[in-house]
């Protein structure tokens, strides 16, 4: 069988299938929807025949957003080697955002969530569950990526299963007021990196501020008392949207811990505080009607999408420190 292509025919076919993976890329760039964690909370403990113990809307939180990395349009493309995904990158940095907060709320869990005391033991599958988060996030191979969030989630539900076990009793949840500062204290850095990195989109002449508050205080090498800040251009939409992933994550976790912590946060007052904060981080997940993020000066005629979501996370982060002081006040 003979078998004859023009030219024109080949490039019909290539525009064709171009097109075809343009589809497929738009498709697979469409980010998660919220979801209500009680909701998704109450319908696993119906389907499991248990009660929603304290902790256990946190821990189904968790497992939730970490499954959202693998069940959602394309699953989870950032260690894809193939087209469409190997041309995106908008949605592996979405991916990444997420990941870091989930490595985050997994590390807690591990060391303070889990644990009543210092010296009181770890739990079997939170132990196993955290190192397996902090893979490599481009990972292809094997292990892939993919394939241990995948074990690290079935840790989880192990983790879950026991805690809601009244038979059970190495499993615990300890909604405790330094435990919940001893996470707050992490998400403040993280958004504090986030702002700043955002904020670096214009660019600006920064002092170098290392040592302020002690004037005993040193560091390893000398560095200039000033230095101009400013994100690459190539990296300004991957920092948006790394940091509009890591707020979908960290807004979920919140409103799980408006549950778990419900008693603690009453008693010190501060149940509106963490509501205020989950509202400034909603505020960064309104649709993005541009194709494209924007990179106007600060005051200048074109929009700059990087300071406002700089702005909604700035904001967010103060109220957290505010938070934090608050749990920290007798």
């Amino acid at each position: 069988m003979k078998f004859n292509f023009s030219f024109k025919s080949v490039t019909t076919i290539s525009l064709v299938v171009v097109f075809l993976f343009y589809l497929l890329g738009v498709f697979w760039s469409f980010e998660p929807d919220m979801f209500d964690v009680r909701e998704q909370a109450i319908a696993d403990a119906k389907a499991e025949g248990v009660k929603p113990v304290v902790g256990y809307t946190t821990t189904t939180t968790l497992i939730r957003v970490a499954e959202k990395l693998q069940d959602k349009p394309g699953g989870y493309l950032s260690n894809d080697i193939m087209p469409p995904s190997l041309f995106l990158d908008n949605i592996p940095a979405w991916e990444f955002g997420v990941l870091e907060m989930v490595r985050d709320m997994s590390l807690a869990m591990r060391q303070s969530f889990s644990r009543s005391q210092s010296q009181s033991l770890e739990n079997k599958h939170l132990k196993e569950a955290q190192p397996k988060f902090n893979i490599d996030a481009y990972n292809w191979a094997i292990p892939s990526a993919e394939g241990e969030y995948s074990s690290a989630i079935e840790d989880l539900y192990k983790y879950r299963n026991n805690l809601a076990d009244p038979l059970i009793q190495d499993a615990q949840f300890y909604a405790r007021t330094d435990n919940l500062r001893d996470w707050l204290r992490e998400i403040e850095k993280r958004l504090g990196s986030y702002s700043q990195r955002l904020s670096s989109s214009v660019g600006r002449n920064q002092l170098n501020t290392d040592l302020a508050g002690e004037r005993n205080a040193q560091q390893s090498t000398m560095s200039a008392s000033a230095v101009i800040v400013k994100t690459s251009w190539w990296k300004i939409d991957d920092v948006f949207y790394e940091s509009r992933g890591a707020c979908w994550a960290l807004l979920h976790m919140l409103q799980a811990i408006e549950v778990d912590f419900a008693d603690v946060l009453e008693t010190k007052n501060a149940s509106v505080s963490v509501s205020q904060i989950i509202r400034e981080l909603e505020a960064t997940q309104e649709p993005v009607w541009s194709p494209m993020i924007l990179n106007g000066s600060g005051f200048g005629i074109g929009a700059n999408h990087s300071l406002v979501m700089a702005n909604y996370i700035s904001r967010a982060n103060a109220a957290l420190i505010d938070l934090r002081e608050l749990l920290s006040q007798g």
